[in-house]
């Protein structure tokens, strides 16, 4: 179980480490009402799905929200929606208009035979399997003015950190919930 007291540290390291900005890309499949979410928090957002969209479709699609991380909205991503695939968080001295372009712009992939196929990297289950598979070039394309992304691990009581050094990808595993001591 998530440890309120493991997350507020958290959300104080980030505001420490990262006086970058702070952002989560944030799946709309896994949220509901994820636009209707996002205005009534007053966080600022944007869809990354270029165009005017069909309004299921726009409930659907994934988005990029700033994100303080000491607001209401950071305290739920982390307890609630770390375990429940809500997204991901990403820290990047870019701004928002910035960061966008370049994560619209990984929304697409090209498969095998030459066909476009859509990328869900936000999902933490995609992400933090992919990573750890790309080469020099793939982490310079991903990252591109991301300096760190957080995912969700397999247990949805951690985050993993990704990161890109001299020696290529660095992870590191953020506890959020204490262990529970046997009976």
């Amino acid at each position: 179980m998530i440890d309120q007291t493991l997350v507020q540290a958290f959300q104080q390291s980030l505001a420490e480490e990262h006086r970058l900005r702070l952002y989560a890309v944030l799946d709309g499949a896994s949220i509901a009402n994820l636009p209707t979410l996002l205005t009534e928090q007053q966080l600022p957002h944007v869809c990354l799905m270029p165009g005017d969209l069909e309004p299921e479709l726009a409930q659907a699609a994934p988005y990029l929200v700033q994100l303080p991380p000491r607001s209401p909205f950071a305290g739920l991503f982390l307890t609630q929606g770390v375990g429940s695939h809500w997204g991901i968080l990403a820290a990047s001295p870019a701004g928002l208009r910035k960061l966008r372009m370049h994560l619209r712009a990984l929304l697409s992939v090209w498969g095998a035979d030459g066909q476009p196929l859509f990328f869900r990297y936000y999902d933490p289950r995609v992400l933090r399997v992919y990573l750890p598979t790309c080469n020099a070039v793939e982490l310079s394309t991903l990252f591109g003015p991301v300096s760190a992304y957080y995912a969700a691990d397999e247990s949805g009581e951690a985050l993993l950190r990704f990161a890109v050094g001299a020696t290529g990808l660095g992870q590191q595993r953020v506890t959020l919930a204490r262990p529970v001591a046997p009976a």
